[in-house]
């Protein structure tokens, strides 16, 4: 039998899932794996894992929103937002407001929202949304917390993890594959 990223997600989430409209993602410790490297000038750089960028541009090629919103002032974040070309919120302190203003502008309930994050500045938004998720080395306060949490750690195809799911509940793997099978 064929592999289905809904294989390991719980069954009563699925219609949650093929409602979702806009997808969060917080970027360090969710997108990243949470460590930051200085250089001597202190210049901060971290590492994105590929996979989570093309699941965030099939979000995108398929009807549903990424955004990322992170609460660091972060040129690296910026950047990767800008290199995939999806929305992209730093230095975000209060993201359940973010998210707010978020639906308000597509005009959406936070019903269609899905939030993956991994600690306690995702809190709000996590407790807010349709479909709260946490990377498998979440903070135990965030991971008891969330609808679901991913098998793969943040930094490590978490992101990629949470698009494949939704991709699959609204039934788009299909036109996915057939993409990139010609």
């Amino acid at each position: 039998m064929p592999y289905s990223p809904l294989d390991h997600f719980p069954a009563p989430l699925h219609a949650v899932a093929a409602n979702i409209r806009l997808a969060c993602f917080d970027v360090d410790g969710t997108l990243t794996d949470g460590r930051l490297f200085y250089d001597h000038a202190g210049n901060e750089s971290k590492a994105y894992f590929v996979q989570d960028g093309l699941g965030l541009k099939l979000l995108q090629q398929h009807g549903i929103h990424p955004v990322l919103i992170t609460a660091r002032n972060s040129l690296s974040a910026q950047k990767r937002g800008a290199d995939l070309g999806i929305d992209t919120q730093i230095a975000v302190g209060d993201k359940l407001a973010s998210v707010r203003a978020l639906c308000d502008q597509h005009g959406i309930g936070l019903d269609q929202v899905a939030f993956m994050g991994d600690d306690l500045p995702d809190l709000a938004p996590l407790c807010a949304v349709g479909l709260a998720v946490a990377p498998a080395n979440a903070h135990p306060w965030i991971a008891e917390r969330v609808h679901w949490q991913t098998r793969a750690e943040g930094g490590r195809g978490a992101g990629r993890e949470l698009c494949d799911v939704l991709l699959a509940a609204q039934g788009k793997l299909d036109a996915v594959l057939a993409r990139y099978s010609r």
